[in-house]
């Protein structure tokens, strides 16, 4: 593989459906990036109107050097998209394309891409091939990687999907230069909250390095990607269906999702609303005597510095904290109308519990403007 860069590559162990995370510069124009996927007549790039201009005609010659038809398909850009109308175009281009069960999918963009592309692979003829090539930083050390795939419903984020592992992951850096800032912003978030789950060593690492970060040092994006993979890699190897460990990748996420579908998707970015909660959850983790305020202080300061938010939104003037309850109660997390939170019970330790509704809504109360 002749990326511009050294390619690092990390592995999904998930026996015969094992692949590669590769991780460098150059990628989406280097033909051995591809030279492994199984054979096929055809291709289907899945792009949306902000990234196709920048990367779809790159890819699509890449891969014509590969498949006899390179199809494209591009829909609208933003997390308000994710739904059944949108998932809807891919298979019409599917089907109006006459693509076969061998046609492999390409998503190429950011985390909206990827769920819905890898949903309608996964529904497409009961399962069609694809690769995912993310092109965010939230997306390329997190929802590209461990084959959750999905669509939002009203009521809830990602309500609506499958598991269903990529064949590889492509994680092109050069797509980070053209990335706006709230979206690196956003993307840090996801990285963020490793180093509190499993990792403390990485936490220190992005402390001194949050400056290169949002400078975008080629060489500090790689080792943020790289790490996060693996650490992904480790837990998803493990518990590939979340029925247990992989849920401490939700830190900041029960929270977070109530903000996304409180707010109306696509208000505030994933991101955004991740970093806010894992403030929340770190605040939740402190009321319940699982960690001090030094922690929360901690992180809040490190979630600031990202450039996130640490101030959760009002989502109901009369009763905001229950407002938050009703839409964390259909959280994925939830059983028998419980809510269970990823807590931080330790150093780069997490655990998911549950809590009273009255000690969540001191931390809502307390968390919230």
């Amino acid at each position: 593989m002749q990326a511009t860069n050294s390619t690092s590559s990390v592995t999904i162990e998930l026996g015969d459906r094992s692949y590669p995370i590769h991780i460098s510069s150059g990628l989406l124009s280097d033909p051995e990036t591809f030279e492994a996927l199984p054979a096929g007549a055809s291709a289907m790039i899945v792009t949306n109107v902000t990234v196709g201009p920048l990367y779809g005609q790159s890819l699509k010659s890449t891969l014509e050097r590969h498949y006899k038809t390179v199809h494209v398909v591009t829909l609208p850009d933003g997390e308000s998209y994710k739904n059944w109308e949108t998932l809807n175009l891919i298979f019409d281009a599917l089907l109006g394309h006459a693509c076969d069960r061998k046609t492999v999918l390409f998503a190429l963009g950011g985390g909206v891409i990827g769920d819905m592309t890898g949903y309608a692979a996964a529904s497409y003829m009961r399962g069609v091939p694809f690769v995912q090539v993310p092109t965010t930083l939230l997306s390329q050390v997190d929802s590209s990687v461990g084959g959750k795939t999905g669509i939002n419903h009203p009521m809830g984020k990602n309500m609506i999907g499958a598991f269903y592992q990529p064949q590889l992951v492509v994680c092109d850096l050069n797509t980070l230069k053209t990335l706006p800032a709230r979206e690196l912003s956003a993307g840090l978030a996801e990285v963020i909250k490793y180093g509190p789950i499993a990792d403390l060593a990485f936490l220190d690492w992005i402390e001194a390095n949050m400056d290169r970060l949002l400078a975008r040092d080629v060489e500090s994006l790689a080792y943020a990607v790289k790490r996060s993979c693996e650490i992904k890699a480790w837990v998803v190897g493990q518990d590939e269906r979340e029925s247990g460990i992989r849920a401490i990748l939700n830190f900041g996420h029960t929270f977070g999702h109530a903000i996304e579908a409180g707010m109306g998707y696509g208000n505030w970015l994933h991101g955004e609303a991740v970093g806010c909660g894992m403030v929340m959850a770190a605040q939740l983790s402190h009321e319940l005597g699982l960690v001090d305020g030094d922690f929360v202080k901690r992180l809040r300061t490190l979630v600031q510095r990202a450039g996130l938010p640490t101030i959760g939104p009002r989502l109901d003037a009369n009763d905001n904290a229950g407002r938050y309850l009703d839409l964390m109660r259909v959280d994925k997390k939830a059983e028998g109308g419980e809510i269970r939170f990823v807590l931080i019970d330790g150093p780069a330790h997490a655990t998911v519990r549950g809590a009273s509704d009255a000690v969540v809504r001191r931390v809502i109360d307390v968390c919230t403007a």
